[in-house]
């Protein structure tokens, strides 16, 4: 996992480039966050550091997660998120109480964001797995043509195969976008605009992180 931060998604607009285009662009509300925790090999078997975002009242958490944050004179913390770091001159650049803001990413560069996407209660396999179900006229599938068709077989094997597309719950699940470009960095207001959509509802949750696959 590559160095990133958390952030909340505001919501989506447009801006005007400089020949005159128009971009549509997600605004993320991204840090700061603070480092709570660094973990090495000789401790932990690994190194990470983890890192908090949103402030939140001590009466609103338990004691060990409360203990957690004033062994290291942090703030508590709403969310947390664990980043590994692999290399140690890397991860000696991070103390308890060091700042991740949104200056760690620039205009042009590339980025991947990890969300939790929109819930859509309960639904039929055509809108959840995009089947193209049976022709919607009379005479041709009739009442059955948004239905998903046969789910087994006869008496061998005479069960239905795990992993099947069925009708279930869609969404609210994690979604990596990948190559995202950024647009504008507002440090002063902690924004960052990502060009294009973003996973999750306005106000969800997101992490910002530099590209794995990106251009170099």
């Amino acid at each position: 996992m590559s160095l990133g931060i958390l952030g909340q998604k505001i919501g989506m607009t447009q801006i005007f480039t400089k020949e005159g285009n128009v971009v549509p662009v997600t605004v993320i509300e991204a840090g700061p966050c603070v480092v709570v925790q660094v973990k090495t090999m000789e401790k932990e078997k690994y190194s990470a550091i983890q890192i908090g975002y949103k402030d939140i009242k001590d009466r609103l958490i338990g004691k060990p997660l409360l203990g957690h944050f004033k062994k290291t004179n942090v703030t508590p913390k709403r969310f947390l998120k664990e980043i590994r770091i692999d290399r140690a001159e890397d991860l000696a650049k991070y103390q308890p109480g060091h700042e991740l803001k949104v200056d760690l990413f620039s205009a042009g560069e590339q980025v991947d964001i990890a969300g939790i996407s929109k819930g859509r209660g309960f639904t039929g396999v055509m809108k959840r797995y995009n089947f193209k179900g049976t022709r919607n006229s009379h005479g041709q599938g009739g009442e059955y043509h948004r239905h998903g068709g046969s789910i087994g077989q006869k008496t061998h094997p005479g069960r239905v195969f795990k992993g099947l597309k069925m009708p279930g719950h869609y969404g609210v699940e994690q979604i990596t976008m990948q190559n995202l470009k950024v647009v504008q960095v507002d440090a002063e207001k902690n924004l960052i605009l990502i060009n294009g959509a973003v996973p999750g509802a306005n106000g969800g949750i997101v992490f910002v992180s530099k590209a794995i696959k990106g251009k170099k």
